[in-house]
């Protein structure tokens, strides 16, 4: 990995030289990750004028699933606990000679920004912007394999979870098992934190479970993902309790179904963000259900859940291939439940297959 690294810190450093920009400081997490591999926390990463740097508040160790940093940086340990990176590789780019630094303004709060012009003042500040970002949204096939695997390992937790008894059991308890077997079939952990709903919570996003527990004739809706060597994806997944679905229940899941279908059918290099997010978006317009949609279709996913591409009425750009996104339409009705389908895909050319789909559990509305 340590070319691939190495590839991504000199597209970045052609980009801050572009710039006018000696030297950059990396600060944001995953993107110190994305260059310089897995790094103790509180790493920031220095591209100096004459030599690239991981600076760390403490030692590299090896950690389950997360590994070791890039072996070709230096690397420069703080002497005393409780000292910020940031500033200490503020203090190497001037002594390296750099007479500017670009900075993640975007991540730096005001009181670390101080900091760094106190200990270098003569360094002129500028702005690197959302660059590592964007370097960040075109997987290679070595990123897309950990999703991919991730999304292996979410399809079994949730295949588990679904020959298990569910009525009576509270929605908390379903998603701390959902958790410990995505920790079971080998996920680091969860990609983000479960979200189980039942009845008149099913089909809200984002929802945080509750002591309510499953009863019969309930939607139940899930949304999970499993981070694997620090790549994360999601799917969502909707389903009935122990009956016979309600007519308004087949309705509302065929309606949503068909909204993700044409979000997953737009999926194609040179599509706009918006396009993808109208295609899913029109079929629940079309259906009266305007009201209280949800803010986008879909987004970026990587080393962090929620990464560009925004796939939103008013995103801005268009998908290239290698692009992994997710298409999640959902639609909630206050005090009966609703349905939300979420899977994890990877833009590909129509003369690859289009649209490869890494989260593959059914889509069929079952009754458990």
């Amino acid at each position: 990995m340590s070319e691939v690294y190495a590839a991504r810190r000199t597209r970045l450093r052609e980009r801050c030289n572009a710039g006018g920009s000696a030297a950059a400081l990396v600060t944001r997490p995953a993107n110190v990750r994305y260059l310089a591999g897995a790094a103790p926390h509180g790493a920031v990463l220095l591209l100096g004028k004459r030599e690239d740097l991981l600076v760390c508040p403490s030692a590299p160790d090896d950690r389950p699933g997360e590994g070791r940093p890039d072996e070709t940086l230096g690397v420069r340990i703080l002497p005393r606990p409780g000292g910020d990176a940031a500033v200490a590789a503020a203090d190497l780019a001037r002594s390296q000679g750099a007479d500017s630094l670009a900075i993640e303004e975007h991540h730096v709060t005001v009181a670390r920004h101080r900091a760094l012009t106190s200990v270098a003042p003569q360094l002129r500040i500028a702005e690197l912007g959302s660059a590592v970002e964007q370097l960040r949204v075109v997987k290679d096939e070595e990123e897309i394999s950990c999703l991919r695997i991730g999304a292996e390992i979410a399809d079994q937790a949730l295949g588990e979870l679904l020959e298990s008894i569910l009525v009576g059991r509270t929605e908390r308890h379903l998603a701390l098992e959902l958790e410990r077997r995505l920790v079971d079939h080998g996920a680091d952990g969860p990609a983000f934190p479960t979200s189980v709903a039942t009845g008149p919570n099913s089909g809200r996003r984002g929802h945080r479970p509750t002591d309510r527990r499953v009863e019969e004739g309930d939607f139940l809706s899930v949304c999970l993902g499993a981070a694997y060597r620090g790549y994360r994806c999601e799917i969502g997944r909707t389903f009935v309790i122990g009956t016979s679905p309600a007519d308004w229940q087949i309705q509302l899941y065929d309606l949503v179904f068909a909204a993700q279908r044409a979000g997953r059918e737009a999926l194609t290099p040179g599509a706009a963000y918006r396009d993808v997010d109208r295609a899913a978006r029109q079929v629940l317009d079309s259906a009266g259900y305007t009201e209280g949609l949800q803010p986008l279709t879909g987004h970026g996913v990587g080393l962090e859940i929620d990464e560009d591409p925004q796939l939103a009425p008013a995103a801005m750009g268009k998908l290239d291939a290698c692009v992994p996104v997710t298409v999640e339409p959902g639609v909630h009705l206050p005090g009966r439940g609703g349905v939300r389908i979420d899977d994890t895909l990877v833009v590909r050319p129509e003369a690859d297959g289009g649209p490869e789909l890494l989260t593959i559990t059914t889509k069929e509305l079952l009754a458990l």
